[in-house]
């Protein structure tokens, strides 16, 4: 920092230190307390070296402060910097004589700037800016002030510090000259000869004696709703150092404030914008991301008293596409969420709520999705065909002009909080489904590359859709045979929706009329404005933190064990519902409680919960051929009707492979027949048993078992 004071608008020198320490000292907050002084004791007391300041309290104390940071940011900070020191000296010297540096971290900006708008003109200016970490390399060490060892022809050695100023080094920079043997020079004409660079001697560079700071570099991009449509999402580089360092991960969203630097690479007249951070303040709650002022509060308050209010948050949700009553109330419910629980022992539970819908072509399932993700206080849309594995979850990537290692982060990371609405999810490639499992049931993204290990929380609920294998859904085939989806992602969705489309003249002219009146004048109103909608959302998912109460309880025990008695009732009956679906019912429950900001969760909210549950049950967990609620339909792909025939064909032919001969088709046929299977479910069982590798075909029509 130059030695020489900046002016002010009369033209007068400006001692910005004492000004500085003049506020921390004496500013006193409404409580009557001296804040600054309060905060600078609590920094050493803990061995800090920084120190919030309110940008507000230095408007109230001293408008000249605030011009200062405005105008020369720079030299304000430094300037801040020192007058922190000196209040620490006043406490205690032997602290700030440990400390390098002290820094102050700027918080309560006023007004963001979008990242978009970053130019020219902001260049070395204070900015604060809002947006989506996405990259960030491990935490480095920087040199700022290097220490050298002049070693002279004679053997002589002179160690010193460079830059000889306070400056700190911006690269790696060779000394120019010695200053002590400038010093210890006799005549001007040596003195020239010994500050040219090396006149005699080498300088060698010690760097245990040298200083360092953490360093890291972030890069931060836009947040999903800040970008324009059609337009790529525009990022910046962020420069961290000190204690700012791994204070946000990828998938995090921050308010940064810094300064606009420029960066480039050497011989080149282009250069980029980074910035160089003073503060980061991860905003990882929800309602720090959409603004509810006190009035938006009240209207939500006051619309919680609605008794209706359910229906009308259901009948919001897209309102320009007609009925889907239960569909749209599960879409609500996945909105507000269920109450996440961490135990005593670390195990987390899960309350994102997942939701797949599988309906024919033109049923709206890509709007309510785009609805959906619109509505979220944190939503993102994504399809299958545009989705791989690491830009649902995470990836390490290199970096092409320095090589290093980033941490990047993708959809389900970046909705972390909010939710993901998968569009096409039957067009993703087997390999990419497999990596959201994770995700869904844990909550996280585990990534192992290149010496990198992150575990990083996608907390995101996932609202996806899918068309059926054959175009149509066919009715005798069940869910599994309608989608092309593995179990493994079937069974993680707490409600599977069926959407047909079925003629139908009296709902068709409903449809029609519906239609008509959207795209007239009026268009389609909804009950609750989408803005206030979403403040709703993001208020509830805060405040409200329902707990199942006696009778609810009861309500959702008595519906598991009585279908659970079904199944024990029959050696032979399917399993009806299992744990996963006792989970997804408590989820629900909450979520019901949730739409209305109540803290408990009653009877009415089990009671809708067990309904809802059921509906979806008995439309795809029914089993086609025995009329009977078959779970297994869900967690294996299978059920157990299926399952039992494909044992018993399977048996037959272990049995002629162990009498050393093949199983003929004609004779599966007359097996089949008295199992009264027809003869396409034959086809498929054998077919689902090569893929197995339970048998195979040794030659046409002949069939052995790889295992007696």
């Amino acid at each position: 920092m130059p030695n020489s004071q900046p002016l002010d608008s009369a033209g007068m020198e400006v001692d910005y230190v004492t000004e500085f320490q003049d506020f921390l000292q004496n500013y006193v907050d409404e409580y009557g307390e001296r804040k600054y002084v309060k905060r600078i004791k609590e920094m050493v007391h803990y061995e800090r070296k920084s120190i919030p300041v309110d940008y507000e309290d230095l408007v109230r104390y001293d408008e000249r402060l605030v011009l200062a940071l405005d105008r020369e940011p720079q030299v304000a900070l430094e300037a801040l910097s020192r007058a922190i020191k000196a209040v620490v000296e006043g406490m205690n010297r032997e602290y700030a004589e440990k400390v390098r540096r002290f820094y102050s971290r700027l918080t309560g900006w006023v007004k963001p700037t979008p990242m978009r708008e970053i130019r020219s003109d902001l260049l070395n200016r204070l900015v604060m800016l809002e947006g989506v970490v996405v990259r960030s390399t491990p935490p480095r060490e920087k040199i700022v002030r290097a220490t050298y060892v002049h070693v002279l022809p004679d053997g002589a050695q002179h160690e010193f510090s460079w830059p000889p100023d306070d400056r700190e080094l911006e690269e790696v920079e060779r000394p120019a000259y010695c200053p002590k043997c400038l010093a210890e020079s006799e005549t001007p004409e040596e003195s020239s000869e010994k500050s040219g660079f090396p006149r005699r001697g080498s300088f060698r560079l010690v760097l245990e004696k040298s200083s360092f700071v953490d360093w890291q570099l972030l890069t931060l991009q836009e947040r999903p709703e800040d970008i324009p449509p059609g337009q790529l999402p525009r990022s910046i580089d962020v420069v961290l150092t000190e204690d700012i360092v791994d204070t946000a991960r990828p998938g995090d969203r921050v308010t940064l404030i810094g300064i606009v630097r420029l960066k480039g690479r050497k011989l080149s007249p282009v250069y980029d914008f980074c910035v160089e951070a003073n503060n980061v303040i991860p905003a990882q709650r929800l309602l720090e991301e959409v603004s509810v002022s006190p009035e938006d509060e009240a209207k939500i308050r006051e619309l919680s008293r609605d008794p209706m209010v359910r229906r009308k948050i259901i009948a919001s949700i897209a309102p320009a596409i007609y009925g889907y009553w239960d569909l749209k109330e599960a879409i609500a419910l996945l909105l507000f969420g269920g109450v996440p629980k961490t135990l005593p022992d670390g195990t987390r539970i899960r309350g994102e709520i997942h939701v797949l819908i599988i309906g024919d072509p033109g049923t709206a399932k890509s709007q309510l999705l785009q609805y959906a993700s619109r509505i979220a206080p944190r939503g993102l849309y994504t399809t299958g065909k545009g989705s791989s594995a690491a830009g649902l979850t995470a990836a390490v990537i290199r970096d092409k002009q320095t090589g290093e290692f980033f941490l990047e982060a993708g959809a389900m990371v970046l909705a972390d909080g909010g939710i993901v609405s998968i569009d096409e999810i039957d067009k993703m490639r087997e390999d990419d489904r497999v990596a959201i499992h994770e995700a869904m049931e844990q909550g996280t993204v585990t990534i192992s590359k290149a010496g990198i290990h992150a575990r990083l929380s996608a907390r995101a609920s996932v609202l996806a859709a899918g068309n059926p294998k054959r175009g149509r859904y066919v009715d005798s085939l069940g869910l599994s045979g309608n989608i092309n989806l593995p179990v493994t992602i079937l069974s993680r969705f707490d409600l599977i929706f069926v959407i047909k489309d079925v003629a139908d003249v009296e709902r068709d002219r409903h449809i029609v009329r519906h239609v008509l009146e959207v795209h007239g004048i009026e268009g389609a109103r909804a009950e609750i404005p989408p803005d206030l909608l979403r403040k709703y959302v993001a208020y509830a998912r805060k405040y409200v933190k329902p707990k199942l109460t006696e009778e609810a309880r009861r309500i959702i025990e008595s519906y598991y064990i009585e279908l659970r008695r079904r199944s024990a009732s029959d050696p032979n009956a399917p399993l009806a519902i299992t744990t996963r679906q006792l989970e997804a019912l408590i989820r629900l429950s909450e979520a019901h409680a949730r739409m209305a900001l109540k803290n408990e969760v009653e009877p009415e909210d089990a009671l809708e919960a067990v309904r809802l549950m059921n509906a979806v049950l008995e439309k795809v967990g029914m089993d086609v051929e025995t009329g009977m609620m078959d779970i297994d339909i869900l967690m294996s792909g299978k059920p157990k009707s299926f399952r039992d025939k494909e044992i018993a064909i399977l048996e037959h032919i272990r049995e002629s492979t162990r009498r050393g001969e093949c199983a003929k088709h004609r004779d599966l046929e007359r097996v089949a027949e008295s199992l009264d299977i027809d003869r396409r479910t034959l086809e498929r069982i054998l077919e689902d048993l090569k893929r197995s590798g339970d048998i195979y075909e040794r030659r046409a029509g002949c069939y052995m078992s790889l295992h007696e």
